[in-house]
């Protein structure tokens, strides 16, 4: 492993300073995610900075929230505060669209990113943003907790089994929750998650003339059941918990399942950082008998924003940062478990990689989400835990917050429904998609 990762080293570094030392030195402001993988990164930057000598990073590591709200800022009014930025799906195609982004011209070899990747971070036939690391949604659950219980998971469950064995795994008194599930207010915090589960509950954010579906029985049915599972099984104040907090109950023994992105499996199974990593087991997301799942498909990217003045620099560390080079120096430092996962072809077909106990699991979670045809019945929309229009995320962001009160009881279910179909139909409306 040593030696090929050195072959690879070398050939990599010679690629990227060959005729484009900088003259001065250039500081790079990076905005990124405070996610395990996103972190993880800043540890081998020496790697890239030894092989470019004029270029220095400057990091800014922000909560998911925060990112995207600064990120969002910057890029409106291209104020160049950042130069290179972590954002996903949603955001590429439509800022890239729009000439927001840079194309990406630095790449190491862009054929072998999934096709998953490439369609959600492209527009206009070009690739805006080069993914870091891709992912579903997919259940993380404890085997002894499920043997203990006495029921059994299965490998494709339904929602229904899911909060029975919920329910059967939840110990007050010892500090176990059968059930972890995002609540913290977000388009793409809580609502992610549950608008993954609304799909398979038969529900939409729109309708084919774009009007807001929240009056209907679907969208109670999935609110409904999301709250009173969470009230049987849930930790104490979950309306505050996203992707972080969850994680660290899920690392600490509090959670029986847990449901979110795959790329959490590997700090779940990490026995560095996770008291229970030989006890867990994963699952698809669970269905309803309505022909889809509750998984989501998001990639995290880097992009470079049409504001930078360090635009060269830029798109040299984006190439470093998604290249199959990158993705052997973290298995020759960390193991095959810890690369970043969901974003090349090569990975999974390499042997070592196949060994990952999850590793199938999240290339099968993001093959069965199908941003085109995300809902039971048609949409004019694309995005399997979005809409991908740029009225989304001010609107998904309100309802998150009426469905995270719902949660902590602060309104009732039937209040948060009618406030977000009121407040989505006006958004709506002055947008002009409703005539």
């Amino acid at each position: 492993m040593k030696k090929i990762v050195t072959g690879v080293v070398g050939a990599f570094a010679l690629a990227m300073m060959a005729g484009t030392a900088l003259a001065d030195d250039t500081t790079l402001t990076i905005a990124t995610v405070n996610n395990g993988d996103m972190t993880r990164m800043q540890k081998y930057t020496d790697d890239f900075t030894t092989a470019n000598p004029g270029i220095k990073l400057n990091w800014v590591t922000l909560e998911e929230n925060d990112l995207r709200e600064k990120v969002t800022k910057d890029i409106a009014t291209k104020g160049g505060q950042y130069d290179v930025i972590t954002i996903g799906m949603y955001e590429a195609p439509i800022w890239g669209g729009s000439g927001k982004l840079l194309e990406l011209n630095a790449l190491d070899d862009p054929k072998d990113f999934l096709a998953a990747d490439v369609n959600g971070l492209s527009a206009k036939g070009k690739l805006w943003a080069a993914p870091f690391y891709g992912e579903s949604s997919m259940i993380m659950y404890r085997k002894d907790l499920v043997e203990k219980s006495g029921l059994k998971m299965a490998d494709a469950p339904n929602w229904t089994d899911t909060r029975a064995l919920a329910k059967k795994m939840t110990d007050r008194a010892a500090g176990i929750n059968g059930i972890c599930l995002r609540g913290k207010a977000g388009w793409g915090e809580n609502m992610a998650f549950l608008t993954a589960m609304s799909n398979a509950f038969g529900a939409r954010w729109f309708d084919e003339k774009w009007h807001p579906q929240f009056d209907q029985p679907e969208w109670k049915n999935t609110l409904q059941f999301y709250i009173d599972m969470m009230n049987e099984s849930g930790p104490q104040g979950a309306s505050g918990n996203g992707f972080s907090e969850n994680l660290a109950l899920m690392q600490t023994g509090k959670c029986g399942m847990w449901i979110d992105a795959t790329v959490a499996a590997s700090f779940v199974s990490d026995p560095k950082a996770s008291q229970v990593a030989d006890k867990m087991a994963y699952a698809l997301a669970p269905d309803n008998g309505m022909g889809k799942r509750s998984n989501w498909l998001w990639a995290w990217a880097l992009a470079v924003p049409a504001g930078t003045k360090k635009a060269e620099a830029a798109q040299k560390f984006v190439g470093w940062a998604t290249s199959k080079h990158y993705t052997e120096l973290v298995a020759a430092k960390e193991g095959w478990a810890n690369v970043p996962p969901g974003t090349r072809a090569s990975l999974y077909a390499n042997p070592e990689y196949a060994k990952v106990p999850f590793a199938k699991m999240t290339l099968d979670s993001m093959n069965s989400a199908d941003p085109l045809h995300p809902t039971v019945k048609p949409v004019p929309y694309t995005g399997v835990q979005f809409a991908s229009i740029p009225e989304f995320a001010g609107i998904a962001s309100k309802v998150g917050d009426l469905f995270s009160q719902a949660l902590a009881g602060q309104i009732k279910v039937d209040d948060a429904l009618k406030q977000a179909q009121d407040y989505s139909t006006a958004e709506m409306t002055k947008a002009g998609y409703i005539k």
